[in-house]
């Protein structure tokens, strides 16, 4: 079985990289509605609509004008996840997103962090880098 180490991952708004990311998460969900009838004895159900979200943490960069500071509350963007690095031959997730939400918090001793999250508007596809 391979795994995958993430330390190589990449968040990407269209062609431009996101700086300082320090993870990132996607999920991918289907809807079910139940099609059970009168005289069943089991609940059978059916996929229908599919959906995904994604959501990234980095660390505060305000001169990340190409990346961080275009991910703003209610923007569409093209969104592409590389788990282990955009570099050829690696799988990566793409799809058209609206930034909803981005928050940001600090510390006296630590880093300012901001955090982001979108969801996805239509497909989403897999791929792998050229």
């Amino acid at each position: 079985m391979a795994t995958s180490i993430g330390k190589d991952g990449a968040v990407y708004v269209g062609a431009n990289a996101v700086a300082e990311i320090r993870d990132w998460s996607l999920e991918i969900t289907s809807e079910v509605v139940n099609d059970t009838v009168m005289g069943d004895t089991w609940m059978t159900n059916k996929a229908t609509q599919k959906s995904w979200t994604a959501s990234f943490n980095a660390y505060w960069d305000p001169s990340d004008t190409n990346g961080q500071e275009t991910l703003v509350e209610g923007a569409e963007i093209t969104l592409n996840l590389y788990p282990t690095g955009n570099s050829s031959s690696n799988y990566y997730w793409a799809g058209s997103a609206i930034v909803n939400s981005v928050s940001k918090s600090g510390s006296f001793d630590g880093l300012i962090e901001a955090s982001f999250s979108v969801t996805g508007n239509g497909t989403l596809t897999q791929d792998t880098v050229a």
